[in-house]
């Protein structure tokens, strides 16, 4: 289909995190997908778009993490209100918190009012995880063990392009295995709506552990927009208030999956 007959999907706004602009591991053409059809009135970066950590390492940069870039500035050039707060793999932008710069705002936090009412508290979370906050060493490690998981993800996920077989994230069932970090990741939620309680809001959105998660904890909404190393999704919120996760890799599987349905004679 021409891209000028792309179906549009309007929303009032849109939560991405965790692209990880920089590392091989990025599926910038699941979001080049996802931004060229989306259209908002608001749109906020959840930090991590960029991966400075690995960028310093070892420069890797293509013409799609360019082209995510153009549709990042595009969209606050053609009226949409962009705002990117800087995460911890991007944190060098941390001291530009404050400024505006082609369009595209940047601050620490944001609280969002939707459309029913509800006030989030709209945060990377980086601050509340307890490796990254006091033994940013081990998160270095850390960060270096993921880099090989999401190296033996790529190649697992060549294999089965060839085979012909949709993108499935072998690193993020992996994650899902460990018992430690099935709690990590409770103590994470947990943290984070109490922030949010505490300030007196209705709920959370962040990022930071590339779990996407929609769910009430301790009385406030709970919603972590995910990534697009693993699951490639992206948190909405429909015209009503209404918000939702969108996994834009099943979204491309059942894309994929129709013409061959539909030349299956009757």
């Amino acid at each position: 289909m021409p891209l000028d007959a792309t179906p549009r999907r309007l929303y009032r706004s849109i939560f991405i995190s965790d692209v990880h602009l920089g590392t091989r591991g990025c599926n910038a053409e699941f979001l080049l997908d996802f931004l060229r059809q989306a259209e908002c009135s608001r749109l906020y970066l959840v930090g991590d778009i960029v991966d400075g950590w690995r960028l310093r390492k070892a420069w890797y940069w293509n013409e799609s993490f360019d082209e995510v870039i153009r549709c990042f500035l595009d969209k606050a050039q053609s009226g949409t209100d962009v705002t990117y707060i800087p995460g911890n793999h991007d944190e060098m932008f941390r001291e530009w918190l404050g400024l505006e710069i082609a369009g595209v705002k940047l601050a620490r936090e944001a609280v969002h009012e939707a459309a029913d009412g509800r006030r989030f508290l709209v945060i990377h979370g980086d601050e509340f995880d307890g490796v990254i906050r006091y033994a940013k060493f081990l998160a270095y490690l850390g960060d270096w063990a993921y880099d090989w998981a999401l190296t033996l993800n790529r190649w697992f996920n060549v294999a089965r392009r060839r085979l012909g077989y949709p993108y499935w994230s072998l690193s993020a069932w992996l994650k899902r295995q460990v018992k430690e970090a099935v709690k990590a990741i409770d103590r994470f939620e947990t943290a984070l709506a109490g922030e949010a309680r505490r300030r007196g809001l209705d709920g959370v959105i962040c990022g930071h552990i590339h779990h996407a998660e929609m769910r009430p904890v301790h009385g406030v909404a709970y919603m972590n927009d995910g990534d697009w190393v693993e699951s490639c999704t992206a948190l909405v919120e429909h015209l009503d208030g209404r918000f939702e996760l969108l996994d834009w890799a099943a979204e491309m599987r059942g894309r994929a999956a129709r013409p061959a349905r539909e030349a299956v004679p009757a």
